[in-house]
């Protein structure tokens, strides 16, 4: 074998060996930022989940399309933790929480489940649900401020992992103001749960989020008004909240 023949072969085996670490260090980084994501979400592999779905209220029973949107997003989340997704309607997820993880989408005025875990969970969380027409139809009073609703502006949702004790698995609620607040919830978690993960530390969180002038931009422009965990899980306050006019 001369030289030329020698050089060639060493470099081919240096090329592979080159190529064999590579793969191997993505391998490993893969499978430890998937190890980090199945851990902040509870999903460890073929675990299953909940999906807990809404209806769009003042509606016929049907499911609103951002929803459609959230749930598809979340679906996708799920399966890339290599986890199981049922999905069951509002009114028949009669069971508890802890045992898998758990995503609520939806307002306590078009989800049974979401009052449910709001009046359970967060007792210093009141959502007005009620149809008349005002400057306070679906506001939300967070311990002692209010937040109201500008349609297509300036609208509110809450983001909570909530969990029931150290081995328990964590319940999501996605609770907005409107469907579309539902969907721009949904995008932030997926989006900011490494920052999450580390900023919590795998611990409960309840977020208040604004979605910014959502008939220009859709559900992509989502601001971060404050963590509001304590107040959220102390009981509301005895004295009328300060309103907070929703503004861009």
């Amino acid at each position: 074998m001369n030289d030329d023949v020698r050089n060639i072969v060493l470099g081919l085996i240096a090329a592979g060996i080159s190529a064999s670490l590579g793969w191997l260090a993505r391998t490993y980084f893969w499978r430890r930022r998937l190890r980090r994501k199945q851990a902040f979400f509870g999903m460890p592999g073929n675990s299953e989940c909940l999906l807990v779905v809404n209806r769009d209220a003042g509606g016929d029973g049907a499911v609103h399309r951002h929803d459609v949107f959230a749930l598809l997003e979340l679906s996708a989340l799920i399966k890339d933790c290599s986890a199981h997704a049922q999905i069951v309607s509002h009114d028949t997820a009669h069971q508890g929480f802890g045992e898998r993880t758990e995503f609520c989408v939806g307002g306590p005025g078009s989800n049974r489940r979401m009052a449910a875990h709001l009046q359970s969970l967060l007792p210093g969380v009141k959502i007005n649900t009620g149809p008349e027409p005002g400057p306070d139809r679906a506001a939300f009073q967070v311990g002692s401020e209010r937040y109201r609703l500008e349609a297509g502006t300036s609208e509110h949702v809450l983001l909570a992992r909530l969990t029931g004790g150290q081995d328990a698995r964590p319940v999501f609620l996605l609770c907005g103001q409107r469907a579309i607040t539902n969907q721009a919830a949904s995008r932030y978690l997926i989006r900011n749960y490494e920052k999450l993960h580390r900023r919590h530390r795998g611990g409960s969180f309840v977020l208040l989020l604004k979605v910014v002038n959502s008939q220009a931009y859709g559900p992509d422009v989502v601001e971060l008004v404050g963590d509001v965990t304590r107040v959220a899980q102390a009981p509301l306050p005895t004295a009328p909240p300060a309103s907070h006019r929703a503004t861009g």
